[in-house]
């Protein structure tokens, strides 16, 4: 039954998920587009938000669950939410901000494709001669991932952990140092 479903499945002819994993990425690019192009920092936040969901949606077409759930856990949960309380801590304008474009739209079109074209250049050639043991454990499983994640990436981790702790302490006292002291009328503070 099996192998009379494999050979009926042509090369080209897509199957569901993969439609769905084309659709989930026509729609998460367009949440990182709107992401660049609005002028409203919140809204800019809340569609990162839909843009690093739909990158977990599509962990989870990979098979990779671990992998998804980090993007939910550290992205969206941890990352956007600093971003937001830095805009609240740092007294960000809330609606439209006009100094958020400064009018070098084609410039960092131009930039964001070449550093694009760059980026998809450098994987191509790194994994040109890589195959996938298609035996073995999933590449996105839990338990790749992890043996991946403790064994060479964890002083990283941790330092990108100490780095927006710093941001956000950094937050904080930027937000502090604009309150003036309130004196009294007899000149203590």
């Amino acid at each position: 039954m099996m192998l009379a479903a494999a050979e009926a499945h042509g090369f080209l002819s897509p199957t569901g998920v993969e439609i769905a994993f084309l659709l989930v990425g026509i729609a998460t690019l367009g949440a990182a587009a709107i992401t660049v192009r609005t002028k409203q920092l919140v809204h800019a936040a809340l569609w990162l938000v839909m843009a690093l969901g739909g990158l977990a949606v599509e962990y989870l077409l990979l098979t990779a669950e671990f992998i998804a759930w980090v993007q939910v856990l550290i992205y969206v949960g941890s990352v956007v939410v600093l971003l937001l309380f830095g805009l609240m801590l740092t007294k960000a304008p809330i609606g439209r901000s006009p100094n958020a474009d400064s009018g070098n739209g084609w410039v960092a079109l131009a930039v964001a494709v070449a550093a694009a074209a760059a980026l998809v250049w450098v994987v191509v050639d790194a994994f040109r001669t890589t195959w996938i043991d298609l035996d073995g454990p999933a590449q996105g499983s839990t338990q790749v991932s992890g043996e991946i994640l403790f064994r060479h990436w964890v002083l990283p981790f941790e330092a990108l952990s100490v780095l927006l702790l710093a941001a956000l302490i950094g937050a904080i006292i930027l937000s502090r140092r604009d309150a003036p002291a309130a004196k009294d009328p007899e000149g203590k503070s």
